[in-house]
């Protein structure tokens, strides 16, 4: 899988006045006025009490649509069932409707959810509203990738509200200091977009609105695409290979290898190899590409779906020139993703890697790529796969 840039999320607490502690700049926090004269003792805050069933709660989902796109979360309710209660009301309400992301870190975390960035006008007290409302839910859940958190005034850990923060890259950090209620299933390249948009320290220099938020029924699941066709249909497919060096066209044995088969139509159809490099060249063996740690962009929630292991499907077909065959570690049953193209007679690969698939045009891009000038095994040139399609 793609290696991820880890932002830690720094867990020094904030004033509520904004004004970072020593070496802070990280955590969720809330952002508030300029210090005022002391007042009297705030009143002890009126929590939060769900009006929804617990059968209300289950298998729902927020549609979050954004000016950089769409964020589709499922919220966890058997984690935190106040927490998500409360951001299904607030949203039926419209009460997320036109507001902002307000803070971000690049590669780190996205904030927003304070009903006070709908007004322009209230931008110095952005990150102070909507709090105060829930006590905390301690889970289980981590912060990886995609995870949904309530934010905290600092100090005080029954201050969670409105307000949530995504993170956009694993924060281990922030395990159990932040109730986690939901994750991202769909969108997190759009988080990930808002988090790199231009700032002011954290502060993003546009107003990235929330337009509207939806709370839906969680769809049943899809069948997994290429999972129905028969052999015979899948054995008229072909896949095109468009690289740096030119195009390669492969047909595949789905009669030999079924389920290799339908894993790499789905992995090329889904666009896991686009962007990916042949990482590995031994000339007179083979070229190796397809892994996706090679990929230029990180996989969506999709993509990632589909990346699985494979049983082997060893058969009867000869490694030779132009075979497709798939790529494994020590495990006979490791496979997942990436896939070498045989540039010779190779007997001891018989039986022993699951081959799929054969060139049938693009021979001469084959050894184009087996003539780059290589650093031991890696190619000395980045030699990408551009794009990968099904051809039918």
């Amino acid at each position: 899988m793609v290696a991820l840039l880890l932002v830690l999320v720094v867990l020094m607490p904030l004033p509520l006045n904004g004004a970072p502690a020593a070496g802070d700049a990280q955590a969720p926090r809330s952002q508030g006025p300029a210090p005022q004269p002391p007042r009297a003792a705030t009143p002890a805050p009126a929590f939060f009490t769900s009006k929804l069933t617990p059968a209300e709660l289950r298998d729902k989902q927020a549609v979050l649509d954004t000016a950089y796109g769409t964020i589709v979360l499922d919220l966890l309710a058997d984690a935190a069932p106040n927490h998500v209660a409360l951001f299904i009301t607030r949203a039926r309400e419209g009460a997320y409707d036109g507001t902002t992301f307000h803070r971000v870190i690049s590669m780190g975390i996205v904030q927003g959810g304070d009903p006070l960035s709908k007004d322009p006008a209230q931008a110095a007290r952005y990150g102070t509203g909507g709090l105060r409302q829930l006590r905390f839910e301690p889970n289980a859940e981590k912060h990886t990738r995609g995870t949904v958190s309530a934010v905290l005034v600092p100090g005080e850990r029954d201050s969670a509200g409105s307000q949530f923060f995504i993170c956009v890259t694993d924060q281990p950090a922030l395990d159990g200091q932040y109730t986690v209620f939901a994750r991202v299933v769909e969108g997190i390249q759009v988080a990930q977009k808002i988090s790199t948009a231009a700032a002011n320290g954290n502060v993003p220099t546009e107003r990235i609105v929330i337009r509207s938020v939806t709370i839906r029924d969680k769809p049943a699941p899809a069948p997994d695409p290429f999972s129905i066709e028969s052999v015979a249909e899948l054995a008229k497919m072909r896949v095109q290979l468009e690289t740096s060096m030119g195009n390669i066209t492969v047909e595949l044995f789905p009669d030999k290898a079924p389920n290799h088969v339908r894993q790499f139509l789905r992995l090329v159809a889904a666009g896991v190899y686009d962007g990916t490099t042949f990482h590995r060249v031994v000339p007179g063996f083979m070229i190796q590409g397809g892994w996706v740690p090679t990929r230029r962009e990180p996989l969506d929630e999709r993509q990632e779906r589909f990346v699985r292991t494979l049983q082997p499907e060893f058969n009867d077909t000869v490694h030779e020139l132009g075979t497709l065959s798939m790529a494994r570690g020590a495990d006979p049953a490791s496979a997942s993703d990436s896939f070498f193209i045989v540039l010779d007679r190779t007997p001891g690969l018989d039986r022993q890697y699951t081959a799929f698939g054969r060139v049938t045009a693009g021979l001469d891009v084959v050894r184009k790529i087996e003539s780059s000038p290589v650093d031991g095994e890696k190619p000395v040139g980045r030699v990408e796969v551009v794009r990968a399609t099904v051809v039918k």
